[in-house]
């Protein structure tokens, strides 16, 4: 569906994106993670068509984004920083967009109101953050769009409306096959939502897998010995984390988790169990070995 094959783009000297490639299928949810400064807005810009590569392919069905009216009728792009005409009106914007966006639904914008408890005939720009974020939501929806592209898409929402807009976009995806991009820093969310997952560092990804895979790939192991810890239990690169509190380690490595289960047992622990992993460990401990991991700082 969505298709980045070996994609560069240079502003000056600075590299933002470094031959990346990515590859987002129909009707999923792909979760775009990263550290500040690591090319996620740059990437979604060419996603949306606004940035053209200096290197490499950005697709939509086999067709190039950029400068494309007929992929770009069928793509909504919500990103952080939002605009809207300044003397707009909700109605007002509606209408507009109706006459850009060919498959857009009346009967949805109307239906819609009762989801989103805004007045449609007052200025756009006199509403808080949140409350245009919710007119984004209400409009971009109501596009009937193949392809939604969110960058921090839910940031100044209540956890309410957040629930509301993640019901809607999912609702979409299963119905409609819609395809959902979405970069946030609010991994929590993203781990209930996402089904694939990539994370992004330096211009390139470095991890791109499936959010349940990676989660069966990586494990955090509490274990305990009477005496030391067997030195040279776990191969080179298999151990991604590990800490001391006493006699009790916590451990976070890479492999089967049955062969790493059995491997320890071997060692004969006092204490050994399997604790649940979150999407926000795997992005810390993925990212440990590049330069990224988190350090005691005193000051």
């Amino acid at each position: 569906m969505i298709e980045v094959r070996e994609v560069t783009k240079r502003f000056g000297s600075f590299k933002a994106l470094d031959e990346l490639s990515l590859h987002v299928e129909e009707a999923s949810v792909y979760g775009l993670l990263g550290p500040n400064g690591a090319g996620k807005t740059t990437l979604i810009k060419h996603l949306a068509g606004i940035y053209r590569q200096d290197s490499g392919q950005v697709t939509i069905d086999g067709e190039p984004v950029y400068e494309n009216p007929r992929v770009k009728s069928s793509l909504v792009y919500i990103p952080d920083d939002l605009y809207f005409f300044s003397q707009y009106s909700i109605d007002e914007m509606a209408k507009f967009y109706a006459g850009i966006y060919p498959a857009w639904n009346w009967d949805r914008f109307h239906l819609l109101k009762q989801v989103f408890p805004l007045e449609s005939k007052g200025r756009i720009t006199h509403l808080s953050k949140g409350m245009q974020k919710q007119v984004a939501f209400w409009l971009g929806i109501c596009m009937m769009p193949r392809v939604m592209i969110l960058d921090e898409p839910v940031d100044g929402l209540d956890p309410v409306m957040r629930k509301k807009v993640w019901n809607l976009v999912l609702q979409d995806v299963a119905e409609h096959r819609t395809t959902v991009l979405v970069s946030s820093h609010n991994l929590r969310e993203l781990e209930d939502v996402c089904d694939h997952v990539g994370i992004l560092h330096q211009g390139k990804i470095v991890v791109e897998r499936e959010l349940d895979s990676m989660k069966s790939d990586i494990h955090k192991i509490q274990v305990a010995y009477a005496g030391t810890f067997p030195e040279g239990l776990f191969q080179e690169g298999e151990t991604l984390y590990r800490t001391q509190n006493g006699s009790v380690f916590l451990l976070i490595v890479k492999g089967n988790r049955e062969e790493l289960l059995s491997r320890i047992r071997t060692t004969n622990p006092i204490i050994l169990d399997v604790l649940p992993l979150s999407l926000e460990e795997i992005f810390i401990y993925e990212l440990g070995g590049m330069g990224y991991e988190i350090k005691n700082i005193l000051i």
